[in-house]
């Protein structure tokens, strides 16, 4: 079974990995309790959510006495990098300058929005050419 794609998690499973980003890693008693902090969730509900994401390819576990730590297979920035990239191919032709040329055109930008992307291009120069 391929890996599903963040977008593609539903909501439990969505926010269970989001916490376990958050934590670094956690058991079921450590992903409900920050879990919690939305909605209170049975124990059980969390361990599967758990599973299912091990099933998944998103974690991993090691045992540590009694309990099992879960670990994320990626870091939160390489999943959302390759859904990015996957948007791109799919819906953009593997062309990256269309998918800006919609976010511009999408809606009207602030000032400082338009400066960030200005200072986010020119390290990105920088960080080519130091290269």
């Amino acid at each position: 079974m391929a890996k599903k794609s963040v977008e593609e998690l539903g909501t439990l499973q969505a926010a269970t990995l989001e916490a376990v980003w958050a934590l670094g890693e956690g058991t079921v008693h450590q992903v409900r309790e920050h879990l919690a902090k939305d909605k209170p969730l049975a124990y059980t509900t969390v361990l599967t959510a758990l599973q299912k994401l091990e099933k998944g390819g998103w974690l991993t576990h090691r045992a540590e006495g009694r309990s099992y730590v879960y670990v994320p297979t990626a870091t939160q920035r390489q999943s959302v990098t390759a859904s990015a990239l996957r948007l791109v191919k799919n819906s953009f032709g593997g062309d990256p300058l269309r998918l800006f040329r919609q976010l511009l055109d999408a809606r009207p930008y602030s000032d400082d929005e338009l400066a960030e992307l200005r200072r986010m291009i020119a390290a990105k120069r920088k960080e080519q050419k130091d290269a």
